[in-house]
């Protein structure tokens, strides 16, 4: 399955996402966002989309495992995904 994710670069740029191999992908608090985000599996194609100025999908990511629940949402609603590096395009989308 391919999944776009969005970020403000400022808040959390695609280099930072090669730089740290790994993150957790949490925060999300929409329901219908979290709708898919616990659909995501192991293996799942992510673009990476900066909003802001930018605007254009600028790196492909991986999900590491599959949705699990956020250790950090006590009510137990919102779901993460460990989300690592792919490629960098050559060229934002």
């Amino acid at each position: 399955m391919n999944w776009l994710f969005k970020e403000e670069p400022s808040h959390y740029a695609f280099d930072a996402l090669v730089r740290d191999k790994k993150t957790v992908w949490s925060g999300v608090r929409n329901p219908l966002a979290q709708k898919h985000l616990r659909s995501v599996k192991k293996g799942d194609r992510i673009f990476y989309y900066h909003t802001g100025d930018e605007k254009s999908v600028v790196g492909i990511a991986k999900a590491l495992g599959n949705a699990y629940p956020d250790p950090q949402d006590k009510t137990g609603k919102a779901s993460v995904v460990d989300v690592g590096p792919v490629k960098t395009l050559a060229r934002p989308v």
